[in-house]
């Protein structure tokens, strides 16, 4: 399996999804997004993982 560098867009993406689920650590509050900020960082995750499997994306 050959891996591919994401795109600046996925990547960036991947980083906010990171950022929004770390603020509740922080204290800051979005709404609701404290309950589920270990699964908006696991998509995050997931979706960085896609950009380097799948090539183009």
């Amino acid at each position: 399996m050959q891996l591919s560098a994401p795109t600046t867009v996925v990547f960036l993406i991947a980083l906010i999804l990171a950022i929004v689920s770390l603020l509740p650590v922080l204290g800051i509050t979005l709404g609701g997004i404290g309950a589920y900020s270990y699964w908006i960082l696991f998509v995050g995750f997931v979706v960085l993982l896609l950009g380097n499997l799948m090539k183009g994306l």
